[in-house]
């Protein structure tokens, strides 16, 4: 079982650790690898040869970078209204499968479009449809580069009011058609429609990777202070899930991704403390 961290509880949204801290941090802790994020520690204009130094350093720490994400897709992406919007998206995707094939990582996590951003009221209310066939457009046209390259253009279930269900994937993906794009499937924002350990039978092999977060269903279905600072406290069933995940042969990796919203207003990242916490958290399960 591959496990890793992501990189936005160690060094924060402003990139205030290097790629070469964190790796030393796996390394100590024990980690199989890390998560690098494109748009903040990895600028998207970051050249080939610092991607080579960074993917050697690592190596030599024996500490693996099979996975990328990024948080660009939500204020652009792929599905969005405008037509310079998903040129801009699009063009961002092909340099961040680039970097992705620069380092050695395997997949890249993409945000897929949004018919609404609930925490953002400057982005438009799309409808659904059209939100689904302008990502199948712009996949269209990225699909031939990750074929070229190799690379895994893994979508995100994310609180995008878009692709609710394991089924709304099944069809989704299926019409993207090709082996290099999948779901970077996400427990914890799972939990909101539904059960985690429901979409492996029904994804298979499309699941790429996997985000480890928890999530408590206060007041029913609960809101974004639902995602805390604990892997343990909440309603994934990791037992369920990994067994799941085990009958149909997933060998991806499993990345923890946290970002305490239970702590607005007052979040803060990097957390020091809560990476050394959930780093532990996650070798124990």
């Amino acid at each position: 079982m591959y496990k890793a961290l992501n990189y936005w509880v160690f060094g924060g949204f402003d990139a205030q650790k290097t790629p070469y801290e964190f790796v030393d941090f796996a390394a100590k802790k024990g980690l199989d690898g890390i998560e690098l994020t494109v748009g903040d520690v990895l600028p998207i204009d970051i050249t080939k040869e610092e991607c080579e130094k960074i993917a050697s350093y690592a190596k030599s720490k024996n500490v693996g970078l099979r996975t990328l994400a990024s948080g660009g897709g939500w204020n652009c992406n792929i599905g969005g209204a405008t037509k310079e919007e998903r040129e801009n998206a699009i063009a961002f995707t092909e340099k961040y499968l680039q970097i992705a094939k620069w380092i050695g990582a395997e997949t890249i996590l993409v945000v897929p479009g949004a018919t609404r951003v609930a925490w953002d009221p400057s982005r438009p209310v799309i409808p659904y449809r059209q939100v689904w066939e302008n990502a199948q457009a712009s996949l269209k046209r990225l699909i031939p580069v990750a074929e070229k390259l190799g690379i895994n253009i893994a979508l995100e279930n994310v609180w995008n009011r878009f692709l609710l269900s394991p089924l709304e994937w099944k069809f989704f993906l299926e019409e993207a058609d090709s082996k290099f794009v999948g779901i970077y499937f996400d427990a914890g924002n799972a939990c909101l429609n539904g059960r985690p350990q429901d979409y492996p039978e029904i994804l298979g092999d499309r699941i790429k990777a996997v985000h480890l977060k928890n999530f408590e269903e206060s007041d029913c279905a609960g809101g974004l202070h639902g995602f805390g600072d604990d892997l343990t406290k909440g309603v994934v069933d990791y037992k369920a899930l990994f067994a799941e995940l085990s009958k149909i042969g997933y060998k991806g990796p499993f990345t923890v991704e946290m970002i305490p919203f239970s702590r607005l207003p007052d979040l803060v990242l990097p957390d020091a403390a809560l990476a050394e916490k959930v780093t532990d958290q996650l070798l124990a399960l």
